[in-house]
């Protein structure tokens, strides 16, 4: 199985949601929890500082934190990227850089030699083995308040369970675009190729990466966002519901079977996703909610006010 989970305010206001949108998104996850209990993961927006850029990458192995920044350091001055904060948590490290270069030349460069999770001007992605609750209470989730973000709980069926195989994956080499995805694409192997010849580069072997990686070609090319979801319902097989979170919007695409369930609540002030409707009424207790369920061969986008 695995469970998708996304939320985004749209234009400030909260209404009666007296949580923060890290426990909101914690709190659905613990709710479809019975989908997906080896892992979880966050792709959480902040506000972006001028001039510098959010990376996150994993702590590999038994390898000590202090050693890892150190040789992270390293490799980004030799890049170009100019370090200006470092943060250890968890099994990874969170970095603020200035780096005004080619973002998908610098990831080609430094890959083979660190791990990244994620890179954006407001993409902050954090992932690990284990259950939201006491991930989020390790990694600080409930002190995110940003205008959106997106979260993922894992059902390991074709992968080990570690944390780089947890989801949000990042669109390698993209600023800010990630994914989280239920169900399979089956036709990978094919696109994946197809778009490591167009120069697209992958991380892992993973379909939900596809996704991203695929959209953010797209985007790449002159699409907007809304006619990439439109054209991934003919270009990917298989059967899934996902959604993708930029700097300012969150969407979603659902294929012809709708095989994979996802349920949406929206009024003026939000729009909260799950993959079952327990998430969304473990938000509001006790209220009747107006839901939705999309409709196969599906898409929609919202965005916030900025």
């Amino acid at each position: 199985m695995c469970a998708i989970a996304g939320i985004l305010f749209k234009n400030g206001g909260r209404g009666d949601l007296n949580l923060s949108t890290g426990e909101a998104l914690t709190r659905i996850l613990d709710a479809t929890l019975h989908r997906g209990p080896d892992s979880a993961g966050w792709a959480l927006y902040r506000e972006p500082v001028p001039g510098r850029l959010r990376m996150r990458f994993f702590i590999p192995g038994e390898t000590d934190a202090g050693s890892e920044t150190a040789k992270i350091r390293r490799v980004l001055a030799a890049r170009g990227a100019d370090v200006i904060d470092t943060a250890p948590l968890g099994c990874t490290i969170g970095v603020t850089a200035r780096f005004s270069g080619d973002l998908l030349a610098l990831t080609r460069a430094i890959e083979r030699q660190v791990k990244l999770v994620s890179i954006g001007e407001s993409l902050d992605i954090i992932k690990d083995v284990g259950q939201p609750v006491g991930l989020a209470s390790r990694y600080g989730i409930g002190d995110f308040n940003g205008a959106h973000g997106i979260a993922h709980i894992r059902l390991a069926t074709e992968s080990g369970v570690h944390p780089d195989t947890s989801h949000p994956f990042w669109a390698c080499g993209f600023a800010d675009i990630a994914t989280v995805h239920n169900g399979q694409i089956t036709n990978y192997w094919i696109m994946r190729r197809r778009l490591e010849r167009r120069g697209m580069t992958f991380q892992t072997e993973n379909d939900t990466e596809l996704i991203a990686v695929y959209l953010a070609y797209r985007m790449s090319t002159g699409a907007s966002l809304e006619d990439a979801l439109k054209t991934s319902l003919s270009d990917l097989d298989g059967t899934f519901s996902y959604l993708v979170a930029t700097k300012e919007a969150i969407g979603y695409a659902k294929d012809k079977l709708a095989a994979k369930p996802m349920v949406k609540y929206e009024d003026d002030d939000m729009i909260i996703i799950s993959s079952e409707e327990v998430g969304i009424n473990r938000l509001f207790p006790g209220r009747a909610l107006a839901t939705t369920e999309p409709a196969p061969l599906t898409f929609g986008l919202w965005s916030r006010s900025i």
